[in-house]
């Protein structure tokens, strides 16, 4: 929106020819979302303090964690307004990929303060139910992968990372592979978001690693040359990851141990659902099982823990999610948590890695 308004001055005034820059607008985008979140974070947090909106704690977690009953949760919704602000301010508001990320970011968090609400307001832990919150992530993000099915140039292609120019043409099963990615890293890092910044450093360094994706693949000539998928259009969405990484790092300031504020499910849910969408917009599905390892690993802690108890009544972890395990094995919480940072800066790495190791 204003991108637009300033670059159509440039006719008169050759300094605004700089806005039809995607790098710049995907700067301006990330000092935008960074300040915005830091500067409104602490009137925000007072909000959530006078509205009583205070986490509640599991019973059966951590003894440590007990300490943390009643520090404001739901902080996730300024993340969302920085993303959506700056989203507006610097991208091209007429490209489709904006609006189908925007999309799955706003449902999401809807879905995810919806969750939040029935957990403060009941003074529980189990919020909304799982599976009509199942059914309505996997309503919105079918929309969003019809959409993208529809009018992206490759949006029915599943492309493998390490292959040249491989990948399989999926036809309509694209839009139910889409849906499981979507849904499925929403709730990974769902599940993720359960220590002071443990959730948001991931994230946060997933979103720049994804931006750097969509620019190489929005761009038909660096397309070309790493021989990937070219996906017109795609290029926009470095500005969205842009916004997520910088609104991030600015709720990492009074998220960090000991958290002052905690993202909530309208956080967890919401840039979760962004993350997964934008994978399938710029065909990195499987990538984003490297990218997301943390998640990963979080989410199928979970299972395994499950199902071992259903089927032999022993548990593999001391506590699922694994971070837990960590916890209870002796490790202090912000152990965990840059260990798990720095596991993520250097999967990130190696998922950049794979645009040469083709």
């Amino acid at each position: 929106m204003l991108y637009q308004l300033l670059y159509s001055l440039h006719e008169n005034i050759s300094a605004f020819n700089v806005f039809k820059y995607l790098t710049f607008r995907t700067l301006m985008a990330f000092l935008s979302a960074f300040f915005a979140c830091l500067f409104l974070a602490p009137r925000f947090i007072r909000q959530l303090q006078t509205q009583q909106m205070k986490q509640t704690i599991r019973e059966d977690g951590p003894q440590s964690h007990f300490s943390k009953k009643g520090t404001p949760t739901m902080g996730g919704a300024l993340i969302l307004l920085s993303i959506f602000i700056t989203s507006a301010l610097w991208a091209d508001i007429n490209n489709v990929f904006i609006w189908c990320a925007l999309f799955i970011c706003a449902g999401f968090g809807l879905i995810g303060y919806s969750d939040d609400y029935l957990k403060v307001s009941k003074k529980n832990t189990k919020g909304l139910s799982g599976k009509l919150r199942l059914f309505f992530e996997f309503v919105l993000a079918g929309i969003v992968c019809t959409v993208i099915y529809k009018t992206s140039n490759t949006g029915n292609l599943l492309t493998f990372p390490f292959f040249k120019n491989a990948g399989i043409d999926m036809g309509p099963f694209a839009i139910l592979f889409g849906m499981f990615v979507i849904v499925g890293t929403a709730n990974a890092v769902n599940l993720t978001d359960g220590l002071d910044g443990l959730a948001i450093g991931p994230v946060m360094i997933s979103a720049v690693t994804l931006a750097i994706l969509a620019y190489v693949c929005g761009n038909a000539k660096l397309a070309a040359y790493l021989q990937i998928p070219f996906v017109k259009g795609a290029g926009e969405l470095a500005i969205v990851c842009a916004s997520v990484a910088a609104a991030a790092l600015g709720f990492l300031w009074y998220n960090t141990y000991p958290a002052q504020v905690f993202m909530g499910d309208v956080g967890s849910l919401s840039l979760g659902g962004t993350l997964g969408v934008i994978a399938v917009m710029t065909n990195n599905e499987i990538l984003m099982l490297i990218l997301g390892g943390i998640f990963v690993v979080e989410a199928l802690s979970v299972i395994i823990q499950v199902a071992s108890f259903k089927l032999t009544g022993k548990r593999v972890f001391k506590m699922a999610p694994i971070h837990h395990h960590f916890e209870l094995k002796g490790w202090p919480e912000p152990r965990v948590i840059v260990r798990f940072w720095i596991i993520s800066i250097l999967l990130a790495i190696f998922a950049l890695s794979t645009l040469k190791l083709r």
